[in-house]
């Protein structure tokens, strides 16, 4: 963060400054990182106290101080010697704290912001983008999904006054969460990638999940630019609400930045890029066609900055995975390749992390899907891990292990499919589908591992692809 004293900060927030006896208002300077974890606080450091559903963040800022915490953010005095800002609600002060850095950071220097939304590639597409904007200057973009109403903030306080460019990945579980966001930082060029049923049951339904989407667009002002899928007939209709530029990407032959001749193996996945400028090939290393997407975006994005297209393209080909638990290929000794993408699930993304697996099965080789629930479905749960199942038949998957009772209906749909020759198994609990495939894995399996985060099948897939503990 960039140095502030406690009593700059307490103007930021509209809180009321507490010094330790003896202490000067402008005596100590804050420039390291913003917490709400009292575990990550560092020497020089500001602690909010934030308060949860299940606990409150002033039961931990006795630790935050021992940790060495110059300052802390709280809505009610504590005794304890170090500078505080009393504020009546910690989280909006988090948000104002974070919107007067930025604005400070901008005004003084060549600071643009890109904000990304969508139902499912958020995660992939900033860490495209910090690889490709790393490479031409200071780049701040989130840890992990840092994307909500406390992550996003705390992502913004690490800009510094040489800070070129800042990712902000916006997510919402409702509506009005994405316009809080944009209401902190105003992005320079905002991304929006798919409007799909991934939190559906939060929002209402997919129609109520697109207006939350468009909120990142909607208040956009003439000069920014608004980089839309045009394949995805939810984003294109948002050009009709945003006063910002827009800038077509897809696979459709009117996208400005689009794709053609996807090629997926189990090395990665080949394209074609298509711009006014002409042609190129792209090798992402990252598997998966609809990762081809996540990359046109970034595409679009590093050229509406002027960054040289085969720069942007170096940039992303040298991208390993697409983060943690997402797509990630493991390889074992004996042969067996397992892709574990159980970090996250939608119907979307559980879809086109099967397509990739039939895709790149080579003859010989058998294909394993091993599949948990997709959690916050509301009312289409059933239908769409019904539909799932019936996908896997279609596919040809060979094998399918299907764990826990709240995605059984993947495993029902597959059994009611009589044309199918392969074969489905349910089980209660990660322990009996480790032991099951541990049984009868062997050389040229390839095995998929998909669920929500909340099935816990990401811990499954590093078990089956030997990632020690």
């Amino acid at each position: 963060m960039i140095a502030m004293t406690p009593a700059e900060i307490a103007a930021a927030v509209g809180g009321v400054l507490e010094l330790p006896s003896g202490a000067e208002p402008g005596a100590v300077s804050v420039s390291a990182t913003a917490q709400t974890d009292s575990r990550l606080v560092e020497p020089g450091s500001i602690f909010f106290a934030l308060r949860g559903e299940t606990t409150d963040g002033h039961l931990f800022a006795p630790a935050a101080v021992e940790n060495g915490a110059a300052l802390l953010v709280v809505e009610r005095s504590l005794d304890l010697p170090v500078a505080q800002v009393v504020v009546d609600d910690a989280l909006q002060a988090l948000a104002d704290l974070a919107r007067t850095v930025v604005a400070r950071v901008r005004s003084a220097g060549d600071l643009r912001v890109i904000g990304i939304t969508g139902s499912n590639g958020k995660t992939t597409t900033k860490n495209m983008l910090r690889a490709v904007l790393s490479a031409v200057g200071p780049t701040v973009a989130p840890r992990g999904s840092f994307n909500n109403q406390v992550g996003a903030p705390l992502s913004m306080l690490s800009v510094q006054h040489d800070t070129r460019f800042l990712v902000v990945e916006m997510g919402a579980s409702g509506a009005g969460e994405i316009a809080r966001t944009v209401g902190i930082v105003m992005p320079d060029i905002a991304v929006v990638l798919k409007v799909g049923l991934a939190h559906s049951g939060e929002f209402g339904g997919i129609e109520a999940t697109q207006r939350a989407k468009a909120e990142i667009v909607t208040g956009l002002p003439p000069e920014a630019v608004a980089v839309l899928n045009v394949d995805d007939e939810r984003v294109a209709a948002m050009a009709a609400l945003t006063r910002a530029r827009p800038v077509w990407f897809g696979l459709d032959a009117r996208a400005e930045v689009r794709a053609d001749d996807l090629r997926a193996t189990a090395t990665g996945t080949r394209f074609t890029l298509i711009t006014p400028e002409g042609r190129a090939e792209v090798s992402l290393r990252i598997l998966g066609e609809h990762h081809v997407m996540n990359a046109l975006a970034t595409l679009a994005v590093a050229r509406e900055l002027g960054i040289p297209l085969e720069d942007a393209i170096a940039s992303l080909e040298a991208v390993e995975r697409a983060e943690r638990w997402r797509m990630e290929l493991l390889r074992r000794a004996d042969g067996v390749i397992v892709i574990n993408d159980a970090y996250n699930a939608s119907p979307d993304s559980m879809s086109a992390a099967l397509k990739t697996l039939a895709q790149i099965v080579a003859p010989g080789e058998r294909s394993i899907a091993v599949l948990g629930e997709m959690a916050e479905l509301g009312d289409d749960a059933n239908e769409e891990h019904d539909r799932i199942g019936r996908l896997v038949v279609r596919l040809n998957i060979q094998k399918l292990v299907v764990v826990g009772h709240g995605a059984r209906h993947i495993h029902n749909a597959a059994g009611l499919e009589g044309s199918w020759d392969g074969e489905s198994v349910l089980v209660g609990s990660l322990d009996e589908a480790y032991d099951l495939m541990n049984q009868d894995l062997r050389a040229g399996d390839v095995v998929l591992v998909k669920s929500s985060n909340s099935a816990g099948l990401r811990l499954l897939g590093d078990r089956l692809g030997e990632v020690p503990a």
